[in-house]
């Protein structure tokens, strides 16, 4: 039976990074973020992080709380029945881990990233694409736990993963994990 492993964690936790992992391992990733740049795009606005929030929220305020997991289920069903495992990156809501877990059952699996606060911000703001600032960075936590329920699947995940250190150490626990939960 194919696999789902859905990444989870705060902006600047190793999520794109661990997405990279998983698909040199061959998942196919499928990113829910991906939805949001479509949408920026399609109105015609410039890409940031205000508008990318504004573009977040009104993709939920149309569709639910479920938007992103209910939009991408016709593209995760396509590629479980073309026989790939798959990693999704940008699992948010509660209710969108809900609609998975219902759909998907006991075939998927929650990872969540922790990364101290400090380590998330200084990384955030080093980042090379869409760098920013530690007020921006706390500003987007805030939004993202207030206002679309990312603290559920972080708190519910199946597996929790501490990401303080360099890539390395991350590609060494992600070895385990995979090893722990026979995902190869």
């Amino acid at each position: 039976m194919e696999k789902i492993v859905a990444v989870v964690g705060l902006c600047g936790s190793g999520k794109s990074l661990v997405s990279e992992y998983f698909e040199a391992l061959g998942y196919h990733k499928i990113h829910f973020g991906s939805l949001t740049m479509e949408e920026v795009k399609r109105q015609n606005l410039p890409v940031n992080e205000a508008n990318e929030r504004i573009v977040r929220e009104q993709l939920r305020s149309k569709h639910g709380m479920g938007a992103y997991a209910t939009l991408s289920l016709p593209k995760i069903e396509e590629s479980l029945k073309q026989g790939k495992n798959i990693l999704i990156d940008g699992l948010y809501s509660f209710t969108e881990y809900k609609i998975l877990k219902e759909r998907f059952g006991e075939q998927i699996l929650v990872l969540a990233l922790f990364t101290p606060k400090s380590l998330r911000y200084n990384r955030l703001s080093k980042r090379p694409i869409r760098p920013l600032s530690p007020k921006k960075a706390e500003e987007r936590d805030f939004a993202e736990i207030e206002h679309i329920e990312k603290g559920g699947p972080i708190a519910i995940a199946d597996y929790t993963l501490l990401n303080d250190g360099d890539s390395q150490d991350l590609n060494n626990k992600l070895s385990q994990f995979i090893e722990r939960f026979n995902l190869s």
